[in-house]
């Protein structure tokens, strides 16, 4: 909806900068230690490789390929994620069952937007949109990484705060001398930029980098498959979607590739806890 009001390079300038000051404003209000030096600088980093390019990518592919395409494409994010972690120096290794379980989870997903899927859209539009994906899905899942590496003593919130500001600013140059369509405004376009502000940024960046910071890789790369779940439920509730036999199947398959994964890591958590002790 956003997309139909907003340029890509305008929209995603325009809502982390909005998100990005309105979360600094509140944890300034709180006292809230921000982070300096170094740790300032691995914030910004890792924001403007986490939303900068790879949310950005994300609203180019979207011009070039479907949305249910898009969310297919995105489900192999959780192999890019824990692929990185495990080729890492001390990385979380990989285990069969969390190979497996995401492979269970990305059948779902396959299934569940399949039904949107023509014989002819893979075409060079379609090709060029996958390519921009998967540039987006490796920074997203490289500055997550990054991030995770990075301890330190601010709260996940405020880093989030400030990966947020720091996608919007580097973005912003771009938006405004580089970018050559022109703003449709809209109450649709506006409405749909501040939902993103709230609850993609807001309430769901932050509750991804606090995730980042507190689970294991595994665990934190199964929100690409219940976002596809989510997706399927808004559409159903706010614009009648269909939501079928095959939905219903897609879904538990899903869950069960996630309950798959989350038992793995729960495992090898139980482990580690017990060699330390």
């Amino acid at each position: 909806m956003s997309l139909e009001a907003f340029p890509p390079l305008v929209l995603v300038a325009s809502r982390f900068l909005i998100s990005g000051s309105m979360m600094l404003a509140a944890v300034s209000a709180r006292s809230a230690r921000l982070p300096r030096g170094a740790e300032l600088w691995h914030a910004v980093l890792s924001g403007v490789l986490i939303l900068g390019i790879g949310n950005g990518c994300l609203t180019f592919a979207e011009l070039r390929v479907p949305s249910g395409m898009a969310g297919l494409i995105n489900c192999l994010s959780p192999f890019w994620l824990v692929g990185i972690e495990a080729l890492m120096p001390g990385g979380e290794r990989l285990h069969p069952p969390t190979i497996l379980g995401m492979m269970i989870g990305c059948v779902g997903v396959g299934l569940l937007v399949s039904g949107g899927m023509g014989a002819g859209e893979f075409s060079r539009r379609a090709f060029d949109g996958f390519l921009i994906l998967q540039v987006g899905i490796v920074s997203w899942c490289f500055g997550s990484i990054y991030q995770r590496r990075r301890k330190g003593s601010v709260h996940p919130s405020v880093v989030g705060a400030v990966q947020q500001l720091a996608a919007g600013l580097a973005t912003l140059p771009f938006a405004v001398f580089v970018s050559s369509h022109q703003i449709h405004w809209s109450m649709l376009g506006v409405t749909a930029l501040f939902y993103l502000v709230i609850f993609g940024s807001i309430v769901g960046y932050s509750a991804y980098i606090y995730a980042l910071d507190r689970l294991p890789v595994a665990v934190v790369s199964i929100y690409s498959y219940i976002n596809s779940v989510v997706a399927v439920a808004l559409g159903w509730m706010f614009y009648r979607e269909p939501f079928g036999f095959r939905e219903g199947i897609a879904g538990a398959i899903i869950f069960a590739g996630v309950a798959l994964v989350k038992w793995q890591s729960g495992k090898a958590a139980l482990a580690k806890m017990e060699v330390e002790a």
